[in-house]
């Protein structure tokens, strides 16, 4: 899947050919990566297939997870020029999307981390890319939500308003869905919470609920439902996701470590 991706990528950029390669005669020729700001690297699981991919080596100063700081180098490159040349943006642009997500993934796993929560991710990601993104918030310390619809069964406001008796629908699913497969319900307030819960829901992710909200939830859930799994969710953000942790809930999912995180800096340099 990894060398089908990059084969996409490459033929992006370099289409019928790099018309440099016309011109110049290929030397040997080595480079370096270079940070111009600070982050968490991501990408080499996938630097490393493009490397045996177009024949040239990498030498590793950061690994994946590693934070670096501006002015550290990242990593030497080695090979033909042509190659080297022709591979600079393919490589940039899968090491800068997937450390960008990795940085801020990993502030937020910073704030969380203290209080025993887990940082989940969502299905909220660029077309054809999940595989690339959800990779990368692993990297930066989180923990992936379901990578799609096949591999469990997810009850949204959506689905719930085509069900007329939830308990019934709930046995059905169990014999219908994978053994292995939890299910997960979406409540938008406390009834919903004790509803879903009754019904059987491995999971209860609370939506767009308050930190005060949470906390009673919490509590009633230790009371009656141990076993039950509770996620808070919508529109929590780096700045106020401590107050979600502070309540016990056991993870918290944002879309925001992919679709807000921001390009770091970095570039090639040839020796």
């Amino acid at each position: 899947m990894i060398e089908k991706f990059i084969q996409e990528v490459l033929a992006e950029d370099v289409g019928r050919g790099d018309l440099y390669a016309r011109v110049s005669p290929a030397v040997d020729a080595s480079a370096k990566i270079i940070a111009k700001s600070d982050g968490v690297l991501a990408g080499e699981e996938y630097l490393r297939v493009l490397a045996k991919m177009e024949n040239f080596d990498i030498f590793w100063h950061k690994r994946d997870g590693e934070r670096f700081v501006k002015g550290d180098v990242l990593m030497g490159l080695s090979g033909d020029s042509h190659t080297l040349l022709r591979i600079e943006r393919t490589l940039l642009n899968m090491l800068l999307h997937a450390s960008s997500i990795a940085t801020l993934t990993r502030c937020y796993v910073d704030v969380v981390e203290p209080y025993g929560t887990r940082l989940l991710d969502t299905r909220k990601t660029r077309p054809m890319l999940r595989n690339f993104e959800k990779y990368a918030t692993r990297i930066g310390g989180a923990t992936n939500h379901r990578m799609g619809l096949d591999d469990a069964l997810m009850l949204k406001d959506t689905h719930l308003k085509t069900i007329e008796n939830l308990e019934e629908f709930m046995v059905k699913a169990r014999e219908k869905i994978p053994f292995t497969s939890k299910i997960e319900i979406e409540a938008e307030d406390f009834e919903m919470v004790k509803k879903a819960m009754k019904a059987g829901a491995d999971i209860v992710m609370c939506d767009n609920m308050s930190p005060e909200q949470l906390t009673e939830i919490v509590v009633y859930k230790w009371e009656h439902y141990p076993s039950v799994l509770l996620e808070a969710s919508g529109n929590i953000s780096l700045e106020t996701i401590e107050s979600y942790a502070r309540t016990g809930v056991d993870a918290i999912s944002t879309g925001s470590l992919i679709h807000q995180a921001n390009w770091i800096d970095l570039s090639m340099k040839m020796d």
